[in-house]
């Protein structure tokens, strides 16, 4: 996100805190408005008085270590999302890329509560101790604390206030009206006593995260996760994908966690020439599986046998316009039945190799889900629509003969012309059991004794299609266009199915073939992906009618 004048002019911010500082020492009236003011206004309280410390700027450079803490959009959001938290009395997870200021947010609304919220009680947990309290080091999540205090003006400090007693390890007290913040550290964390809200730094990092959720559940009303990505099936990672996503505007949801994201996007001073330099030197010297966790939040980056590669799926975005093909040829959907629980239905449709929608919906009815579908293939014409057929979604064929039975007033069926619906059995033996792998590959498995069942076959050939893809965009590898497969970059829920396209892992069973695991530990079905595979893979080989679709 490219902000004009970024960074800002600290001369000016330092020239206003200046004047500000002198109308607040003009008269104790003056005072009273400003303690009132900031009271109800935490950016502002945040902007015109608090200092950050980057000691990447102790270089001698332009900047100094020291600075006044301007927001930027996203900073400002993240702000009225932890007061609303509060407000709320809800749990929150903040999924960040690497350097984005998310802790010294915390850090400034920690301080802006001590001040302005009698008898507030705000806990700090990290995994280890010195990351919470280490005199001197501002690295620890204390010490940018007290830093943020001595650095406000001494007509807003708490009258009495003695830094030896008041600011000391791991406890920071207010003299006046008894708010405190405390710290705790590594399986402790949560043992403290009740908080107003607790924030648990770089908790995808934890080494006994069940521990401390049992420690923090009789705690407080509101937990607040901070970390950047690390792998999945951790508790910070289940807690991600069981959260709805939170956006200015939204309302929180007070039963399940919400989840606030800063990408990398969203820093007013990276750019993609900024993001492209920094992953050419990650591929480099071998670590671009740490920028793909650290910068691109991608939880897999880091977990062995993923069947499709996060840089794949990322070089199918918008795939169609890079490599010159068009949406073109027939059209074919793939629908995922809601089963049990929280679990969604989904809905891809794909003409040709360019995926033209991906959806989900939360309804039970299969009946209603199955028109639903119907509905949304119309526009595309004659189209097959794959649908699970197994457990709840045996009700889509129900549905399909009684639409194919009953007429409407002028006799016509009530299925439309030209939607055939085909049932997709995950556990179906493999198609073309006698041919190979790799079509002409007389070294190359048979298709029998390579992929375990159906399932596996369809989720290695959508595999292909994004590595072929990949490979199109990366090495200039020249495969024919309905070989490959294009994202839209404006393709509602593209986030979510990239995740899910990711996440799957493969491994070998116990007679030696192709097992996949949609959903490893921690993780949920990726309805939206096992759409995208079914759409894309027919199990009904038939032959296409233009006026009657698949038959």
């Amino acid at each position: 996100m490219l902000i004009e004048n970024w960074p800002p002019d600290y001369r000016k911010v330092w020239g206003s805190r200046q004047k500000r500082l002198e109308i607040l020492r003009s008269s104790p009236r003056a005072r009273g408005c400003a303690a009132h003011f900031y009271a109800a206004h935490p950016q502002e309280f945040i902007e015109d008085w608090v200092c950050t410390y980057d000691p990447r700027n102790a270089d001698g450079g332009d900047l100094p270590a020291t600075l006044p803490f301007i927001l930027f959009p996203k900073q400002r959001e993240l702000v009225t999302f932890l007061y609303a938290l509060m407000e709320c009395q809800a749990d929150g997870l903040v999924e960040k890329s690497r350097d984005m200021g998310a802790t010294w947010i915390a850090v400034a609304v920690s301080v802006h509560l001590w001040l302005y919220r009698p008898g507030a009680s705000v806990g700090w947990g990290s995994r280890k101790e010195q990351l919470v309290d280490k005199i001197g080091d501002p690295d620890s999540i204390f010490e940018k604390i007290r830093m943020v205090i001595n650095s406000l003006p001494v007509d807003m400090k708490p009258m009495g206030l003695d830094p030896k007693k008041h600011l000391s390890f791991m406890k920071i007290v207010n003299p006046i009206n008894g708010a405190t913040i405390t710290g705790e550290a590594g399986d402790n964390i949560g043992r403290g006593g009740r908080k107003l809200i607790y924030f648990k730094d770089e908790s995808a990092h934890y080494e006994r995260p069940e521990r401390i959720e049992a420690a923090l559940s009789d705690n407080t009303r509101v937990q607040v996760d901070i970390s950047s990505v690390n792998g999945i099936g951790n508790v910070f990672h289940r807690r991600r994908e069981a959260g709805v996503e939170w956006s200015p505007g939204r309302p929180i949801n007070t039963k399940k966690t919400n989840v606030f994201v800063m990408d990398w996007s969203d820093h007013p001073a990276k750019d993609r020439a900024w993001y492209d330099k920094r992953r050419a030197k990650a591929v480099e010297e071998g670590l671009f599986h740490i920028f793909a966790q650290e910068v691109d939040r991608d939880y897999s980056a880091s977990v062995e046998g993923i069947v499709i590669d996060p840089a794949w799926v990322r070089s199918a975005i918008d795939a169609h316009k890079v490599l010159g093909f068009e949406a073109k040829g027939p059209a074919t959907a793939g629908l995922d039945v809601a089963d049990e629980g929280l679990d969604r239905n989904a809905l891809v449709i794909a003409r040709g190799n360019v995926v033209q929608v991906c959806k989900e919906w939360g309804e039970r009815d299969t009946g209603k889900t199955t028109r639903r579908a119907i509905d949304a293939c119309l526009p595309f014409g004659p189209l097959a629509l794959q649908y699970d057929s197994i457990g709840v979604g045996s009700g889509v064929k129900a549905e399909q003969n009684r639409l194919s039975e009953e007429v409407d007033s002028e006799g016509q069926p009530l299925l439309p012309k030209g939607i055939t619906l085909i049932p997709w059995n995950a556990a179906a033996s493999v198609l073309w059991p006698d041919k190979r792998v790799v079509d002409g590959d007389r070294n190359s498995p048979l298709n029998q004794d390579f992929y375990s069942n159906l399932k596996a076959q369809a989720w290695w050939q959508v595999r292909r299609r994004f590595e072929k893809t990949h490979r199109a965009i990366t090495e200039g590898i020249v495969y024919p266009h309905d070989e490959l497969i294009s994202l839209p970059s404006d393709l509602p829920g593209l986030r979510q199915l990239q995740k899910e396209l990711s996440q799957a892992t493969v491994s070998k069973g116990a007679r030696m073939k192709l097992v996949i695991d949609k959903a490893p530990e921690g993780t949920r079905s990726p309805n939206m992906a096992d759409a995208l595979v079914m759409a894309y893979w027919p199990a009904n080989q038939g032959a296409y009618d233009a006026s009657l679709g698949w038959v």
